[in-house]
């Protein structure tokens, strides 16, 4: 199975998914990488904050880095090879990418904002 490598911009934790104001995009990407590795794939994180040698090691993502700047991460590398950049991938991507047949939608936690239904 191909490997993905997702080289992540500065972020409080491993996932970006904590703090006091968490971002919907990451929390929504962080359940997508958890679906695609429970069907399977082979995703590895690296947040720049915590693990600085990993980009600076990955001729890629150093030269990557050197002409665009942080500020364009996140990086995504599918067999060593750049696939996306500035934004992180959706679950279809990810299931393409790793093979994964027939990718399903996330489950997003609605809440009801009244007693005849959703808003």
């Amino acid at each position: 199975m191909t490997k993905i490598h997702i080289f992540d911009p500065v972020l409080c934790c491993s996932t970006g998914v904590c703090g006091v104001q968490v971002d919907q995009a990451l929390v929504t990407f962080a359940a997508d990488v958890d679906w695609a590795i429970k069907n399977g794939a082979q995703i590895e994180r690296m947040n720049l904050a915590q693990q600085p040698l990993a980009f600076a090691e990955n001729a890629t993502v150093k030269a990557f880095l050197e002409r665009s700047g942080p500020e364009a991460l996140p990086l995504i590398l599918v067999a060593g090879e750049v696939a996306l950049a500035g934004r992180y991938p959706t679950r279809t991507e990810l299931a393409r990418w790793a093979g994964i047949a027939k990718p399903l939608p996330p489950k997003i936690d609605v809440a009801c904002c009244s007693d005849s239904g959703c808003c």
